[in-house]
């Protein structure tokens, strides 16, 4: 279990009082069928149909769930906010407009959304795919993310499989196996997600290759569409992404190679190329989070889940083009992952620089320590955001070449 996945709360019963267990104290919650008031801010908007489009659908869905338990909310969405002061101005006007939690959708955002959060003691503040937050003195300031390498890996295995399917019609050779990843940053986040992703790859073809580009930014549709041009021009077969928007899809589809998403269904913009995405179901966490808000109880500062939890969900298989029994296949491997038969980075199934990863601490998403005693790999296998949500695989693994390097 994770160490720092769920705290059990302890309600203690005073005169007009609540306390949770621990150091932080529940702030006062509205009474079951009256109306909470959330905010949501986001570095885009539903027009990325991708990474912030995600966000908002988790929050339609956790909408409709906590409805039908009698739980109202209205939410104050602030979109296409960048990654500087106007996340704290948002911050700021959030709790101003009477939001008693907002949600922060950026990796970005988290510095500027501690400063504010000081100020707020009475306001619950989330930093959702960041690490800081969980491990502060802030007692109103939380991290949340998911096992999405679980999804990567699953993606990994369908676009192998497809891959088998091109040698086999004689389309490619097995040197030929060659996948193309768009990826916003070269930190952990990103390096962990392509990472499991060609892991994934390699179980089903195991003369697969990968070659990676960085974009240097999360939401940027013209670079991300460049990149995938480019890399369909090296001699990649599929292309896959870790970026906000969907123009490596059609990117992709436009240079007659094939892909993979991330964050939405990515087949209605490009559905000769795109075979399936996997994205995180924030409506699981922020169902979650209100719920126990308003019982005057508080999740613990760090929040990760996976596929056991369908926090990390795919989406519907583009069988016009997936290879045959990829269906079947991704299926089982789900079940297998959910079942922790399969773990994404079994150290016997990759080396780095030739040799087998035998110790690696766990780090935050900036590839800085996060504890000297955090040690990553254990029982033949490196445990992903086992010691905190927010990934911090980092090691640049055989059979993967970066063509740059954009922190």
């Amino acid at each position: 279990m994770k160490r720092f996945t769920v705290m059990l709360v302890i309600m203690l019963m005073t005169v007009g009082m609540v306390f949770a267990q621990g150091s932080k104290e529940t702030a006062s919650a509205p009474a079951s069928g009256s109306t909470i008031k959330v905010g949501l801010l986001c570095i885009g908007d539903e027009n990325d149909q991708g990474y912030s489009y995600n966000f908002i659908q988790g929050q339609k869905e956790a909408t409709a769930k906590l409805a039908a338990e009698g739980i109202n909310v209205e939410w104050v969405t602030k979109y296409n906010i960048g990654e500087d002061s106007t996340c704290r101005d948002a911050n700021i006007e959030a709790a101003e407009e009477g939001c008693k939690i907002i949600f922060n959708n950026s990796y970005g955002f988290e510095p500027f959304m501690l400063e504010v959060a000081k100020d707020y003691p009475d306001v619950d503040f989330v930093a959702c795919t960041n690490c800081v937050s969980a491990f502060d003195d802030l007692p109103n300031t939380f991290n949340a993310f998911a096992n999405i390498y679980e999804g990567r890996y699953v993606a990994g295995v369908a676009a192998g499989m497809k891959i088998n399917q091109l040698i086999e019609q004689g389309k490619i050779k097995p040197e030929g196996a060659v996948i193309g990843y768009v990826g916003a940053y070269s930190f952990a986040e990103v390096v962990s997600g392509f990472t499991a992703y060609y892991l994934g790859a390699k179980s089903v073809c195991p003369s697969v290759t990968m070659k990676v580009t960085f974009v240097g930014s999360w939401s940027d549709a013209t670079a991300e569409a460049d990149a995938a041009k480019a890399l369909a021009d090296q001699g990649c077969v599929i292309i896959s992404q870790h970026s906000d928007n969907t123009t490596p899809a059609t990117a992709a589809q436009a240079a007659g190679v094939f892909h993979t998403g991330y964050n939405a269904d990515m087949t209605g913009v490009a559905p000769a190329a795109s075979i399936i995405s996997t994205r995180i179901d924030w409506s699981v966490y922020f169902t979650e989070f209100i719920k126990a808000y308003v019982a005057g109880e508080k999740l613990g500062q760090d929040w990760c889940k996976g596929m056991d939890d369908n926090a990390v969900i795919m989406t519907k298989l583009n069988t016009a083009i997936a290879a045959p029994g990829t269906e079947a296949k991704i299926n089982q491997v789900m079940a297998d992952i959910a079942a922790g038969k399969i773990q994404v980075f079994d150290t016997s199934t990759f080396t780095v620089k030739g040799k087998v990863l035998t110790h690696a601490f766990a780090r935050d998403t900036n590839g800085d320590f996060a504890a000297d005693t955090d040690e990553a790999v254990f029982d033949g296998a490196f445990h992903e955001s086992y010691f905190q949500s927010a990934p911090y695989f980092a090691e640049q693994i055989d059979g993967i070449t970066w063509l740059n390097a954009a922190y």
